[in-house]
C-alpha cells in the first residue's frame, strides 16, 4: 500500500472542487488495483460524479434545499447553519474508492471525482490517497 495526504484550497464558498487530475497524477506507473480516498474532516466528502456539465451547481443546489443554512441545527457553531456541515457526510460520504486499471483510474466516460464542501469557515482541506493492489 501507497498513501500521502494532499492539502486542497477550497476557499470561503460551498464548493464541489474536481481533484481527478491528482489522483490520476496518484496512480500513474501503478498496476491493477484500488484508489482509496478519505477526507479526515467532519464537514467535507468525496463525490464521483460529471462535472463541468451543471451537475456540480446542481449537487449544490440538492445540498441546499436538503440541508438548508438557517439556524434549525442543534450544532452552532461557526457560520449560521454551520451544522448541516456536519451533516451532509451522511449524504455525501468522506470516502471513495475507484477502481485502477493499468495505472489508470477506471471511471466513466462522464465521472470525475470531486471533493465536496459546504464548510465555508474552513479555507483548506485534506485528502488522503491511499493506493491498494493485491
Amino acid at each position: 500500500m501507497r498513501s500521502e495526504t494532499r492539502s486542497f484550497r477550497t476557499g470561503d464558498t460551498e464548493i464541489v472542487l474536481d481533484i481527478t487530475a491528482e489522483c490520476e497524477r496518484f496512480v500513474a506507473g501503478e498496476a491493477d488495483g484500488l484508489l482509496q480516498l478519505f477526507v479526515p474532516h467532519a464537514t467535507a466528502g468525496i463525490a464521483v460524479l460529471e462535472t463541468g456539465a451543471g451537475s456540480d451547481d446542481d449537487l449544490l443546489a440538492a445540498l441546499r434545499d436538503l440541508l438548508p443554512a438557517d439556524d434549525r441545527w442543534r450544532h452552532r457553531h461557526g457560520s449560521p447553519g454551520h451544522g448541516r456541515s456536519h451533516v451532509m457526510p451522511a449524504l455525501v460520504p468522506p470516502y471513495a474508492t475507484v477502481p485502477v486499471l493499468g495505472g489508470r483510474l477506471a471511471l466513466g466516460t462522464w465521472q470525475s471525482v470531486c471533493l465536496v464542501d459546504l464548510n465555508v469557515d474552513n479555507e483548506a482541506r485534506e485528502v488522503r490517497f491511499s493506493f491498494l493492489s493485491g
